[in-house]
């Protein structure tokens, strides 16, 4: 199939640019510096060299041998991404980015945060190719993660709590998109999903789709065929198109996403934007997105900081409305109990995130084939969400 987007940032319906005029020149400056970029075999050998030597690619895909036989169907493969430096695939997209600006001339670097994964893994390429950098987050994350904030200043990068709105993600965007503005000349805003105005969903699908390509060679190599199902949790969504870019062309391969169900399907207690939300515009992008009646962003929750975001990105979007891949949701509650349940079963403590789709797994895999197989996608570690867990047990969660 045509992975898009058309020529305007459009998937189908989904996608485009919808930005004040002045982001405009540097949204355009951007995007014909990614096209030359991207086309030219010295800069691919950079990115290359330093996912290998750097960032320590190939990730494994890992059979998790108990997990399998406790759940009794399916063989259960995991991607690894957990064991990349940062322990994220975030660093997959920060490499390819902070190189691109530094192609560009920009010194400064900027991003936004929710769970920190992000923010550590832009603060660790900002440090390497030496730029200054400037990270956002929501107030209310910085205290759900406050681990990674000290990583990132750690790092050199100043991190900036942002206590407006929800306090989350969504804000810590709109903060960076105000400093933008104002730096353009000088800055880079390094986003970190497959979402906001074109051409950052196809941009940092295209640095994430390595994911896929190793997890593609990997299970050929152990199987001798392909998956039948490929899980993945999904917040802006690019862990998720990172693995299933790969396998979009093949019709027997399966795919979820696993979307944040909160605490219930009331407006506000999720962030489940297929089940509860709408076609709407939030920050550049027309996509799904969770809104009230009146058009007003909800607020939105989740366990996991990195999931707690009102909209879905665009290619998501897009490939849902043409029935190649499906998605569901799963609550706080089995997030954590998958949370642990990895933990014991493959010593192996997943980030919170990836609990959603472990949670998913052990769903649905006892009733398939045990001639079958899943690969799910573990995003990153969970060394960052364990003082929050354990809080939330001491307090009778």
């Amino acid at each position: 199939m045509k992975s898009g987007p058309d020529r305007a940032g459009y998937f189908g319906e989904f996608g485009g640019r919808f930005v004040p005029e002045t982001v405009m020149p540097a949204l355009l400056e951007l995007e014909r510096a990614y096209k030359q970029v991207i086309r030219d075999p010295e800069f691919r050998k950079q990115y290359e060299y330093y996912l290998s030597e750097y960032c320590g690619r190939p990730s494994p895909l890992y059979f998790a041998e108990r997990m399998t036989a406790d759940l009794g169907g399916a063989r259960i493969y995991l991607k690894r991404e957990d064991l990349n430096h940062t322990g994220a695939h975030k660093i997959n997209n920060c490499i390819g980015q902070a190189l691109l600006a530094r192609k560009m001339g920009k010194k400064r670097i900027i991003a936004e945060t929710g769970a920190g994964q992000h923010g550590v893994a832009t603060a660790t390429a900002a440090a390497l190719f030496g730029q200054d950098c400037v990270v956002y987050m929501g107030v209310e994350d910085t205290v759900r993660q406050a681990l990674n904030v000290f990583r990132m200043k750690m790092l050199g990068a100043r991190v900036v709590p942002v206590d407006s709105g929800s306090k989350t993600l969504k804000d810590a965007i709109n903060e960076a998109m105000r400093d933008w503005v104002t730096n353009i000349r000088t800055t880079h805003y390094l986003l970190g999903s497959v979402l906001g105005p074109h051409p950052y969903p196809v941009m940092v699908r295209d640095f994430q789709k390595i994911i896929g390509k190793e997890a593609r060679r990997q299970v050929l190599s152990k199987e001798g065929k392909l998956p039948d199902l490929l899980i993945a949790c999904v917040g802006g969504g690019s862990n998720a198109i990172g693995l299933f870019t790969a396998f979009l062309n093949d019709k027997k391969v399966d795919m979820v996403g696993v979307e944040a169900g909160g605490t219930g399907r009331k407006l506000g207690n999720h962030a489940a934007r297929f089940s509860g939300g709408s076609l709407g515009v939030l920050q550049g992008t027309r996509t799904y997105v969770l809104h009230d009646r009146n058009g007003q962003i909800a607020p939105t929750h989740s366990v996991s900081a990195g999931l707690d975001y009102a909209a879905i990105g665009p290619e998501h979007s897009y490939l849902r409305s043409i029935d190649r891949v499906s998605y569901t949701s799963v609550g706080d509650k089995a997030a954590l109990d998958a949370f642990y349940y990895l933990s014991r079963t493959e010593g192996i403590v997943p980030a919170l995130e990836s609990a959603h789709a472990i949670a998913y797994v052990r769903r649905v895999a006892p009733r398939m084939s045990r001639r079958q197989t899943i690969i799910v996608n573990l995003s990153g570690r969970g060394d960052k969400d364990v003082m929050a867990v354990a809080a939330l047990d001491e307090n009778g969660a």
